[in-house]
């Protein structure tokens, strides 16, 4: 899914706002990264990110990439995820419902939910406990129902006891 240009207004002044605060000026290339990481509704990390930007522009690096990535989320624009396979990926923040993620572990999909008695069990530990939340991240990881189907069909063996091995769904990688 993305968006229209004309839609990020708002995300534009926050993030001018915020370079000019850092010292910072603005660039092309910082204008670009930010256009393409907003119009793209996907978990990035900085080398998908990378990828779509080298499409428009081959002379951005991927340190200026990666630099932007870490404005965006300075800027409260971007929040840093990750899935269990040693990777950062970057999500939309600003102007986003909070959600939680389920990862299957056979072919890397991610699925976002939100769960209101997930979010009321939360508060009530918390309150229960003394405690102030300032944030949280949910991640469970599993087989989505698709992956259950072909292991059925296949009629494939239990899993070790082992760690299971995480393939997130990349953009580049499809």
């Amino acid at each position: 899914m993305t968006k229209k240009k004309q839609d990020f207004k708002k995300e534009k002044e926050i993030f001018l706002e915020h370079i000019q605060k850092s010292g910072l000026r603005r660039t092309a290339q910082r204008d670009l990264i930010m256009e393409i990481f907003l119009r793209t509704e996907e978990h990035l990390t900085s080398e998908d990110l990378y990828w779509l930007v080298q499409k428009d522009d081959s002379t951005v690096g991927h340190t200026t990439v990666y630099r932007t990535l870490k404005l965006l989320t300075e800027a409260g624009l971007a929040r840093e995820v990750r899935f269990g396979d040693n990777k950062t990926y970057y999500e939309h923040h600003y102007n986003h419902d909070h959600h939680d993620h389920m990862i299957c572990t056979e072919c890397g999909k991610v699925i976002e939910f939100f769960s209101q008695v997930i979010e009321s069990m939360q508060d009530e530990m918390a309150d229960k406990l003394g405690f102030h939340a300032t944030h949280h991240s949910l991640r469970m990881w599993g087989v989505c129902s698709s992956c259950q189907k072909k292991k059925t069909e296949t009629h494939s063996t239990a899993p070790s006891g082992a760690q299971p091995r995480v393939r997130v769904r990349s953009v580049s990688s499809g």
